[in-house]
């Protein structure tokens, strides 16, 4: 009986290992609403000084530092505004910032992210934008890119720059 438990716990924890080595390896990625671990792609090596690339894309993937070691990736809409480059959370129903999202606590705790636009990787970091002057020349910017979103208004979405 005692060989039995033994056998099973060699086994659960060789299957363990194996399914985490195939997350790093492969990574686990957000889809739609779903939260993802790791992403994958390749690392971009130098800084970027112009994101206006990025008004190409709808959505972006964004890996945060979760306080128990493991990513947690979430996709988001984003813009740029004078020259900055801007992600943001939008809480539909309301809610205490950052507590409604997992992905806003871990950044407002930890700001480093790794971002994923397109196939390419970049680490960078994020500062929460509180300053109404610039948060509603931004919301305005998110609302020109994407005309078919419905804004649950300014006081609801909540903003971050990528320094």
């Amino acid at each position: 009986m005692g060989k039995i438990f033994q056998i099973g716990g060699i086994s659960l924890i060789v299957i363990t290992l194996f399914t985490i080595l195939s997350l790093l390896v492969v990574g686990y990625e957000p889809q739609d609403q779903s939260p993802g671990l790791w992403l994958t792609g390749e690392l971009a090596t130098e800084d970027v000084a112009d994101w206006s690339f990025t008004e190409q894309h709808e959505e972006i993937f964004v890996q945060t530092r979760s306080p128990w070691l493991i990513p947690h990736s979430v996709t988001t809409y984003c813009a740029t505004y004078n020259d900055s480059f801007y992600l943001f959370s939008a809480y539909y129903g309301g809610g205490d910032f950052p507590d409604l999202r997992r992905w806003n606590k871990n950044v407002v705790r930890d700001p480093r992210v790794r971002l994923k636009i397109g196939d390419q990787l970049f680490d960078q970091t994020l500062s929460y934008i509180d300053d109404e002057s610039i948060r509603t020349p931004v919301h305005q910017a998110f609302v020109d890119k994407y005309p078919q979103w419905a804004s649950p208004g300014l006081e609801n979405v909540h903003i971050f720059q990528v320094l």
